[in-house]
């Protein structure tokens, strides 16, 4: 009979350990409203689900380079945008110098305002991007563009900026170099920059006529030629940037429709159902509490009054 009475008490032990094991991965499964707390619960589903996840976390990735480089395209744009309409004004400047009536000192006064657009674009050029990197400046961390004592302006950036990584469909360059935007100007052949073409045209208007008008005539045409040269690169620069932006709002879909698929493969996986799972839980701990109750007075019997 002892016999008998250990191997009852055994029994009570290993049934109220498993309902109190059973019960607490219920409340663990509630808890994180999720079927699928370890491995061990489904150990299939769970490495599936481990590779989701790690694919998720590329994702959310991918999906904040693409906001940079959306916040870099659209500021690159913006900025092409004032430097197109500082062109503009530079060319109905040079429309009417050109005009044959003005003497020198109506000249001199275009020369000044075109003075004031040159400053107006040398800071445009200069603008700092959302990295706190010159939006212009390639790969370098200064100004893209630096003004000597005689007021010249060249380009100190270096290469180009490195390609941000944005999914399965490659790199994007968010950004152009400043050395590609307004330094590389084909002008009837001969290869110059928006600089150059501004300060050219504006040294010509302050030195006037002085006797050679067809010599001033050339200048303005030359001028006229070099504006309309860098106003093309710059309307081509913003189609490229316009391209780009588009490029980056299909990825941004493609990663939030990843995203619900991704979360839907999840959920189908783990199977989880919270009512269900309530209730079971309220069974499970009803059964428990009666066994617990009956291995209590199981315990409680002494050797004689099992016999008796």
């Amino acid at each position: 009979m002892k016999i008998g009475t250990n191997y009852s008490y055994d029994l009570g032990v290993k049934q109220l350990t498993g309902l109190a094991s059973q019960a607490t991965s219920l409340q663990n499964q509630i808890s994180a409203n999720k079927r699928i707390t370890t491995s061990s619960v489904d150990p299939v589903a769970a490495a599936r689900i481990a590779t989701i996840n790690r694919r998720q976390a590329e994702n959310t990735q991918n999906a904040s380079n693409i906001t940079l480089a959306q916040t870099l395209v659209s500021q690159s744009d913006s900025a092409l945008e004032s430097i197109q309409t500082q062109l503009q004004r530079a060319k109905e400047l040079a429309l009417n110098a050109a005009n044959g009536t003005l003497n020198d000192d109506d000249r001199k006064g275009i020369a000044q305002e075109l003075k004031s657009i040159t400053d107006d674009l040398f800071a445009l050029v200069n603008q700092r991007d959302a990295r706190d990197t010159p939006l212009f400046g390639g790969s370098a961390s200064g100004d893209a563009f630096v003004r000597d004592a005689t007021g010249a302006i060249s380009y100190a950036g270096s290469g180009d900026a490195p390609p941000i990584p944005i999914g399965a469909s490659g790199n994007i360059n968010a950004t152009d170099s400043g050395e590609k935007l307004f330094m590389s100007i084909d002008v009837n052949g001969v290869t110059t920059d928006m600089f150059t073409i501004l300060g050219n045209l504006t040294s010509a208007l302050e030195t006037g006529a002085n006797g050679d008008p067809n010599a001033l005539k050339d200048a303005m045409n030359a001028g006229l030629d070099g504006i309309d040269a860098s106003l093309a690169q710059v309307t081509a620069s913003r189609s490229s940037f316009g391209a780009r932006g588009a490029r980056l709002d299909l990825e941004a879909e493609r990663l939030d429709t990843a995203k619900t698929d991704s979360e839907e493969q999840k959920t189908a996986l783990d199977g989880f159902d919270l009512q269900a799972s309530i209730a079971n839980l309220q069974q499970t701990m009803l059964v428990l509490q009666a066994s617990q109750a009956s291995f209590s007075q199981l315990s409680k019997l002494s050797l004689f009054d099992y016999l008796r």
